[in-house]
């Protein structure tokens, strides 16, 4: 499962799918509504919210949002449209290694998207993220090569 920090603009097809899909698999773990993925990691900045399904709902709206851009056909009943006044805090060594990481997939799977974006200097976030000074955090996992 992967929730980016980063703005959904930024992703390509592909991930922009995979990001639906998986918040809407988080948005059922936060209702309590499936046995898996409940100690995910990428939860964690979801659970730590005053209201996580607000939170998550706001995340997927975001996403929705692109997809409409894009005239993507997903459907807005599943999530209620919302827009967080308390943003959730995001480090810049986090978003920095997200985008280094789509980065990585997109080279290999949407060429053009890849040249698209593979030189930006300032990196957008999803908008119900605000950003802080800080290192990767600390929920984030790194696979050991």
């Amino acid at each position: 499962m992967r929730l980016w920090s980063l703005h959904p603009k930024y992703l390509d097809t592909k991930g922009l799918l995979a990001t639906w899909r998986e918040g809407l698999l988080a948005k059922k773990v936060l209702q309590g509504k499936t046995k898996g993925y409940q100690n995910h990691p990428q939860l964690i900045r979801f659970k730590n919210q005053k209201n996580p399904l607000t939170a998550i709902n706001a995340y997927l709206y975001q996403i929705f949002l692109e997809a409409k851009k894009r005239e993507y056909n997903f459907n807005k009943k599943k999530i209620e449209p919302i827009i967080l006044k308390e943003k959730i805090s995001v480090n810049s060594s986090q978003v920095s290694y997200e985008f280094l990481h789509l980065l990585k997939k997109i080279k290999i799977r949407d060429k053009q998207t890849y040249n698209k974006i593979k030189d930006l200097r300032k990196i957008e976030i999803n908008p119900v993220f605000k950003l802080k000074r800080g290192e990767r955090e600390d929920w984030e996992k790194i696979k050991e090569k």
